[in-house]
């Protein structure tokens, strides 16, 4: 069968449509998140657009992460890399200025209207105000990852021209513009808006085409935050006089947000094993306080918890500030709170 030109040009141009009704009006960007925390709220508000990229995944911890090749290629090839920042995610840190020099990054330790709480000093963080404390009661000296107190360190924190003088109570140089902050921001579902705030901008900014429907989602990402923030309330209300104590000092913003407070914690450093000096020091603490529960965390060594209570009444329990065990996605946020305070009330309201 012979066709005629006019034939053929309209098979074609036929073609061409079909082609283009089945290619989206803009490709969705490439974007990459850093914890699983962040991820989610970046998810929930791309949600109906695409999908980011994860780095640490399932139980692992930013503490000690090692980036796989496959994930270099993914930052290499990122448009918009969103993180905590670099006192958290120290790893990423080197690759970002490198591997993803290309990419817009979004440090969301620097969103705009979070609360950001200093470093508890040391590892028990006493409430009552020392002779030589700071303004929040805590004692004017730092203290190394055993928690004994380091006078060299406390004299060169007052000269800021030391580059290396400063440390955050994870271990990580602080001597960045956000540095001296605690960076466990996320805990606080107040400061999960800030971050939506910056995430929405940030993927407007990188796809215009989207924004409105990354604005639709914010606000509703917030409208859920509200709510949460409602229901943890009422879940953690019977147990706000409970003592307990903590794995590692990452839960202060949770911990203000809904009126609980933790009597200390094991270590200052996840990454560095207490001495036994510490661990008498903190199982004194617990005895003294007649704790009711130990949280340990699924990212780090339980038997720490177990050797800190041993001799106590304080039950051992878990906290995971990062949702080491949930699905990644848009709701995880939201079951991480959860989570934690449903944790909480279980261990400090049990009989």
């Amino acid at each position: 069968m012979i066709f005629s030109g006019q034939t053929v040009a309209a098979v074609a141009t036929a073609f061409s449509l079909s082609l283009l009704s089945l290619t989206p009006a803009s490709a969705e960007p490439r974007v990459v998140a850093s914890i699983k925390p962040v991820h989610s709220l970046v998810a929930a508000v791309m949600e109906g657009v695409g999908t980011p990229e994860l780095i640490v995944g399932g139980a692992a911890s930013p503490h000690s992460y090692a980036l796989k090749p496959s994930q270099a290629r993914e930052l290499e090839n990122a448009e918009l890399i969103l993180w905590v920042g670099p006192n958290f995610e120290t790893f990423l840190e080197k690759p970002i200025e490198t591997i993803a020099k290309n990419a817009h990054t979004i440090t969301l330790m620097e969103a705009e209207g979070l609360h950001k709480l200093p470093f508890r000093a040391g590892g028990a963080f006493e409430a009552h105000v020392h002779s030589d404390g700071d303004a929040d009661g805590h004692d004017a000296h730092d203290h190394d990852s055993d928690g004994h107190e380091d006078h060299a360190q406390a004299d060169a924190d007052t000269d800021h021209d030391h580059a290396d003088a400063n440390h955050d109570a994870d271990g990580h140089d602080d001597d960045h513009d956000h540095g001296g902050y605690d960076a466990h921001v996320w805990l606080d579902p107040a400061n999960a808006k800030s971050f939506v705030a910056a995430i929405s901008a940030a993927l407007a900014n990188a796809d215009p085409a989207n924004a409105a429907a990354y604005a639709a989602n914010a606000h509703a990402t917030n409208a859920k935050l509200d709510a949460l923030g409602d229901e943890v309330e009422d879940i953690l209300a019977p147990v706000h006089d409970k003592h307990f104590i903590v794995f590692h000092d990452a839960y202060q913003y949770f911990e203000k947000r809904f009126n609980i407070e933790a009597a200390g914690s094991i270590t200052v450093n996840p990454d560095v094993r207490p001495s036994a000096e510490r661990l008498t020091g903190i199982r004194d603490k617990v005895r003294e306080l007649d704790a009711v529960c130990a949280f340990s965390e699924p990212q780090f060594e339980s038997r720490l918890v177990d050797v800190a209570v041993e001799g106590s009444n304080a039950r051992p329990a878990v906290l995971d500030p990062l949702g080491a065990t949930l699905t990644d996605g848009p709701e995880l946020y939201f079951d991480l709170i959860r989570e934690l305070a449903t944790s909480m009330r279980d261990c400090l309201a049990g009989d």
